[in-house]
């Protein structure tokens, strides 16, 4: 596969990332990088991040989310990889 093929990113972040600009910060960081996708609070206090675009896009937007630099407290992520089911415009906070 190559890093411009496109791809879907389905990341869910634990932590302290809700109430605190998180969902904001991963749709401003999305759509620098071009993707499109949607950030939702679930009812366990994760974020649920669905990003579509280009793997090498997809791959910096995961690294953002395990950096330093995020809002709130990161504590992991899990991470799952498949094929874009596309019909998807803009990147959304849920």
């Amino acid at each position: 596969m190559e890093d411009n093929d496109p791809v879907r990113l389905t990341a869910w972040v634990r932590g302290s990332v809700q109430g605190v600009g998180f969902r904001w910060w991963v749709r401003a960081r999305a759509l620098e990088l071009g993707l499109v996708g949607s950030a939702t609070n679930l009812a366990d206090g994760r974020v649920e991040v669905v990003a579509e675009g280009s793997r090498a896009a997809c791959e910096r937007l995961l690294e953002l989310l395990r950096g330093p630099g995020t809002p709130g407290t990161v504590s992991g992520v899990a991470e799952r990889w498949s094929a874009p089911r596309g019909g998807q415009a803009g990147f959304v906070e849920r």
